[in-house]
């Protein structure tokens, strides 16, 4: 028997002495945006409570008033008020019933960290408890972990957060009113509710009551009795903060941020969280998303999602993942900032910048837009534009000259490159994309795109998302020169240079400096915009969330409207079109008029004209050749000679491009330089030199691809089913002869296109001069 008391004894001393800890849940946090204005409560990890903000220094005032009503004899009993006990025990068993408790500061912690039925064998585990909480943790500890859990209603806990909550100011700087009135709360925090008017006169009145007992206890000077209970009589509680409905999504996104451990670590000390948000500007875009989608709905366009970023510091200032967080059919809860999807050309500018940073091509390079390019990729648009400039082929979105420039600075360095900008993480091999990473064969997130755009915003330096004003940036990251990002942002801002692709004061028009790039998936599934101005960031996602193409609702016709409305907005003070259009140029540079088809610099017979900046000594020597003035004989338009009339006389334009230009030449209606005098002395014909040379022509087969394989469609008419055969000869000659199977199939005129019609088998091409022996390569060709 002995033993088994003795057992028991031991058992409750370590049940006990296990309970004494003082354990809280980690504070939450109390996010404002940038403002101050409240935003929301996260981060509890006890059910839906928040607050348990520890105080480093708890202030007296408080500290007295805690005392005086809650526990008055705290500092003389060591976690069991005696004469308390004593008394209640006299009153209940008068009463025959639960009036009066017993409970000191260490008791309520005990029944706080352990709650349970009220019974006198749990009060009596209680009263050991806070005995042995007392011993070993002293009662200052005590006392400060009692304010730092103690409820205070609305799901608020500690002194430290219900000032916060309550009335907006820290712990420290409350006075006398504001510390009776919020101590009055935890004695029945349902009842006193601060935020119901009825709860609220309660605790001011159970206040009155409070500052009474300090001034019985002479705390209070008879002056400060009176003030404190003025003010508490005009006491006035804010209402309460709701979530804003637009940021649903950009608290979660904070949420998150805070739970990565170097955060928490830094504001654990100081829950009060203000973020970079602006709700002004989160409140703007959420209205224009949640408008423009609307309006696109009848198009399939089913959602949108919106990242505003201070250039200057990479600060998050809106972040929309949906046009409504509610709107189930449109899976409106799910945050598109962080879903991959295929981002079309957004991508391209790095393989730009990549490629002039490593010096591939310069802004006098010429970009070919003549024919499908590497790996058969073609045009949106079904267009060649011809020879270009990079300025002008990055401004086109030419998927052509994308393709054939990722060829050129290798798939596996682009690749490491978009890695290195944080696009992707390596999970898939390069081979996986191959050229398709030119054109969005990679998908890639709305935020990891406008992070890697800050590397342009930023002149080269990457650097992370800011979440919070007290957030040390992150180190940044030099992966590229400013002059190679200075060049990319002259191009994507040059409104000339998107002609023909891109009308003129259309959705990628400002008048202020603003660099654009659009993007559009296959079969517009999804439509991208990415801009950045002097001040700001704007990168936009539409789309639908299944995936369904939208009809003919691309970047340009979308995403671009909805970042063109949100920075007109953002630069209200420039609308009017006074600043200068144009990003400064690489420092040290000097402009260079070039000509736009052949990167030399432009003569005045030149008729498209493009300034570029080089640094001085890489600048192009040579001058244009391409542009010629002829003066022809208007009678047969071949080169007119001393002997022509002069009324007949006319000085024209030609162009005469090297030949491998010559079926997009002819295609574009570019006048070719005539090659012959019309007339000799004795008034008969004969032909002049060609203005080529004469030596023996070289041809060559450009189209189709040798090996290639060709499956016929039985769905496509007999008439329909033709292949394109092109080629080369130079210098150009008048015709050519296709062989087709070691038979001839057709006599071509310059510039040597024709279609043969397929027919299941091997084949071989062969492009010959007539009546000479000089040919092109076999070309081998699969029909099936």
């Amino acid at each position: 028997m002995k033993r088994t008391l003795f057992a028991a004894l031991l058992f409750v001393l370590g049940l006990a002495g296990w309970r004494a800890r003082l354990t809280a849940p980690d504070p939450t946090f109390l996010l404002r945006d940038r403002h101050g204005r409240f935003l929301a409560e996260v981060g509890a990890t006890a059910g839906d409570e928040f607050g348990y903000w520890p105080v480093a220094k708890l202030p007296q005032r408080v500290v007295l008033a805690t005392i005086a009503i809650e526990d008055q004899r705290f500092h003389s009993h060591s976690g069991v008020d005696p004469t308390a006990v004593a008394r209640a025990v006299v009153v209940n068993l008068r009463s025959r019933r639960r009036l009066s408790g017993a409970s000191t500061l260490a008791m309520q912690i005990a029944r706080m960290q352990h709650p349970g039925r009220r019974t006198y064998p749990r009060k009596a585990l209680e009263a050991l408890t806070a005995l042995l909480m007392t011993v070993f943790h002293g009662r200052d500890a005590v006392l400060a972990h009692y304010l730092r859990v103690v409820p205070y209603g609305n799901r608020v806990h500690g002194i430290a957060y219900a000032a916060r909550r309550y009335l907006d100011k820290p712990v420290e700087d409350l006075s006398w009113a504001e510390i009776a009135f919020l101590t009055s709360i935890p004695q029945s925090p349902a009842r006193m509710n601060p935020f119901l008017p009825l709860g609220r006169a309660r605790a001011v009145d159970r206040g009155r009551r409070i500052l009474d007992r300090l001034l019985d206890r002479r705390v209070l000077s008879d002056e400060e009795h009176e003030l404190a209970r003025r003010q508490i009589a005009e006491l006035v509680v804010p209402p309460p903060g709701e979530r804003p409905r637009d940021a649903l999504h950009a608290i979660l996104r904070l949420e998150r941020a805070l739970q990565s451990e170097p955060l928490r670590i830094k504001h654990c000390a100081q829950p009060v969280v203000t973020t970079s948000l602006d709700l002004d500007v989160q409140n703007e875009a959420s209205w224009i998303v949640s408008q423009a989608v609307e309006r696109w709905r009848p198009r399939g366009a089913g959602n949108a999602a919106v990242v505003v970023l201070a250039r200057r510091t990479n600060e998050v200032l809106a972040w929309i993942g949906s046009s409504d967080y509610f709107d189930a059919a449109h899976a409106g809860a799910i945050d598109y900032t962080g879903i991959l999807r295929s981002p079309g050309s957004a991508l391209k500018p790095f393989l730009y910048a990549l490629a002039i940073e490593r010096g591939s091509i310069t802004p006098a390079s010429i970009l070919d837009d003549i024919e499908r390019g590497a790996g058969g990729i073609t045009n949106a648009d079904d267009r060649f534009l011809g020879p270009l400039l990079p300025r002008t082929a990055l401004a086109n979105s030419r998927n052509v000259t994308a393709a054939n420039l990722l060829a050129r600075v290798g798939v596996d360095e682009g690749y490491a490159f978009l890695r290195e900008v944080g696009l992707h993480d390596a999970e898939e091999p390069a081979r996986r994309y191959g050229l398709g990473l030119s054109i969005g064969g990679m998908p890639v997130t709305l935020e990891r795109l406008v992070r890697a755009y800050t590397l342009f915003s930023r002149e080269g330096r990457l650097g992370d998302l800011i979440w919070f004003r007290e957030q040390s940036p992150a180190e940044q990251r030099r992966l590229l020169s400013e002059d190679s990002t200075r060049q990319i942002a002259l191009y994507l801002s040059d409104p000339l240079a998107r002609l023909p692709s891109f009308a003129r004061m259309g959705a990628l028009e400002y008048p202020f400096p603003v660099a654009v790039k659009t993007g559009t998936s296959s079969c517009y599934r999804d439509a991208w915009t990415v801009a950045f101005s002097t001040r700001y960031v704007v990168g936009v996602w539409v789309g639908d969330p299944d995936f369904r193409p939208m009809n003919r609702l691309g970047g340009y016709r979308s995403a671009a409207e909805i970042a063109r409305s949100l920075l007109l907005e953002l630069h209200g003070d420039q609308t009017q079109g006074l600043d200068d259009l144009s990003f400064p140029p690489p420092r040290g540079f000097i402009p260079i008029r070039l000509c736009a088809l052949t990167g030399a610099r432009a003569t005045s017979a030149c008729d498209r004209v493009i300034v570029e900046w080089f640094r001085p000594g890489t600048e192009p020597v040579d001058h244009c050749r391409a542009h010629v003035r002829m003066t022809v004989d208007t009678r047969s338009g071949r080169l007119a000679t001393a002997h022509t009339p002069h009324d007949f006389k006319e000085e024209r334009a030609f162009v005469d491009l090297p030949p491998r230009y010559a079926a997009w030449a002819a295609a574009a209606g570019l006048p070719r330089p005539p090659t012959t005098i019309p007339w000799n002395d004795a008034g008969r014909s004969h032909d002049a030199p060609s203005l080529a040379s004469m030596a023996t022509p070289r041809i060559s087969i450009t189209a189709p691809e040798n090996g290639i394989r060709i499956l016929l469609d039985p769905e496509t008419p007999p008439e329909a089913a033709t292949l394109a055969l092109r080629a080369v000869v130079d210098p150009p000659v008048p015709q050519i002869v296709w062989h087709v199977d070691g038979r001839p199939f057709e006599v071509v005129d310059y510039p040597y296109v024709t279609r043969w019609r397929l027919a299941p088998g091997e084949h071989v091409f062969v492009a010959r001069l007539p009546h000479a022996r000089a040919s092109s390569s076999s070309i081998s060709v699969s029909v099936e």
